[in-house]
């Protein structure tokens, strides 16, 4: 963490410091007049991608290929893993060797904007543009228009095993309550060798990024009537009543009622999904919706499952991103990086894209091509399924939140005092 916070001030100072922004163009070009070749004349865009799902690279060239040829350029595509995504992203800023077309989550933004390194999309928008990229509002933050969603309506879905709440007797549960009790009933030694065999819920505590406050940390918190950040985004109000009551949640779930596996510190919620829920081995696993098609169909054809948006307590909600394409305000040539980004989000890149990996149409005029199950779900549970608010030093706040939380799951601090450092932390930052 340490780590990452100077990074992020030298990208401050860096930027804040430079006289012009390294972008993308001439530099790929040959310094010597005599050459006057074709080659030489194309201009390169550099687009940065983490991996959306399996095989990225390959399902995008074909789509970034018609635009090289029809625009006489090329495109230095990168696709780089989550974990090392903000880092790059600082260091490549701070270098001026970023994109000139980048893609961002909404903890990632704050800090960018603020030093002028993402362009403000306002003035590139048509009026047709409102009308038709169905997720266009939630590229409005902190004063502008600062992206165009390519990756949305993908919510944290709480799965059930059918089978075994079959075999206990229950049904799906809608509150707390309902799953605490069904959790606990599945947990048993089914084979009679004195070792716990079967469990409630398969959830990871693992990850080393905080990416997995995604499934076991915001939803919760919503659930039982919390938010994040208070409204001015100046402190955090994730240690009040509310966030204290889902911190307490989680913690009784793993050292009250013993119902998650012994290696829940050591696993994420994918891994938990692929190793735990999908041989049948838990009751409950909580993951990306998309994860219905590309995980447990095929990798486990047999098992006979269900899922639901989200519980309830005082309220509802689940994590779903909204994440962004970015123009960056490095680009020498903006006009035309913008146009990769209506290239690649267009209906036909778009389907194209979304046939290899289902997901909610980003336009109005794109297909639904997903899972069918989910269908009704995205297009009903909207406002049950939310993105984060984008506030200043999201990375920074969620990965210290994210390794209290994992200390509290671990026994090493209580639920009040890993909710009272992280926000300790957090408003020191936010009051600089």
């Amino acid at each position: 963490m340490k780590k990452f916070n100077k990074i992020i001030s030298i990208v401050m100072i860096s930027i804040m410091t430079m006289a012009a922004f390294v972008g993308c163009g001439a530099k790929e070009g040959s310094t010597d007049s005599s050459v006057d070749t074709k080659e030489s004349k194309k201009e390169h865009i550099s687009l940065w991608l983490p991996p959306i799902g399996e095989n990225d690279e390959k399902v995008w060239e074909p789509i970034l290929k018609e635009f090289e040829e029809a625009n006489n350029c090329e495109i230095d595509l990168e696709i780089i893993s989550w974990e090392n995504y903000p880092e790059k992203y600082a260091t490549g800023i701070a270098a001026g060797e970023g994109p000139d077309v980048g893609y961002m989550y909404a903890e990632m933004f704050p800090q960018f904007i603020e030093v002028g390194a993402v362009e403000d999309l306002t003035s590139y928008l048509t009026e047709e543009d409102y009308e038709n990229y169905i997720y266009i509002e939630d590229g409005k933050m902190l004063g502008g228009l600062y992206g165009l969603a390519i990756e949305a309506a993908n919510p944290a879905v709480l799965y059930y095993n059918k089978d075994i709440l079959a075999e206990i007797g229950e049904e799906p549960p809608v509150t707390w309550e309902d799953f605490r009790r069904i959790a606990k009933k599945a947990t048993k030694d089914t084979d009679g060798d004195g070792k716990i065999d079967q469990w409630g819920f398969a959830q990871g505590w693992g990850r080393k990024m905080f990416g997995d406050l995604n499934w076991n940390w915001y939803g919760f918190n919503w659930q039982a009537g919390g938010e994040l950040y208070n409204d001015d985004l100046k402190t955090v109000r994730f240690n009040d009543e509310a966030g204290l009551e889902a911190a307490q949640f989680l913690y009784d779930l793993k050292f009250v009622d013993k119902v998650l596996p012994n290696n829940a510190m050591a696993q994420t919620n994918k891994e938990m999904l692929q190793t735990t829920f999908g041989p049948g081995k838990a009751a409950f696993s909580i993951w990306l919706s998309s994860a219905a098609d590309e995980i447990l169909d095929k990798s486990f054809p047999d098992l006979n499952y269900g899922f639901i948006t989200s519980l309830q307590n005082k309220d509802m909600g689940t994590f779903a991103s909204v994440d962004q394409l970015t123009l960056m305000s490095a680009a020498e040539n903006k006009e035309l990086s913008f146009k990769l980004m209506e290239h690649m989000l267009s209906v036909d890149s778009m389907t194209k894209f979304h046939a290899y990996h289902p997901r909610a149409p980003i336009s109005k005029e794109e297909p639904y091509q997903g899972d069918e199950r989910l269908k009704e779900m995205i297009q009903n549970d909207k406002g049950i399924y939310r993105p984060l608010v984008v506030a200043p030093h999201g990375v920074e706040v969620y990965e210290y939140l994210w390794k209290q939380l994992q200390s509290m799951m671990a026994g090493e601090v209580t639920p009040q005092e890993a909710l009272d450092e992280a926000a300790r932390y957090a408003n020191d930052l936010l009051a600089q």
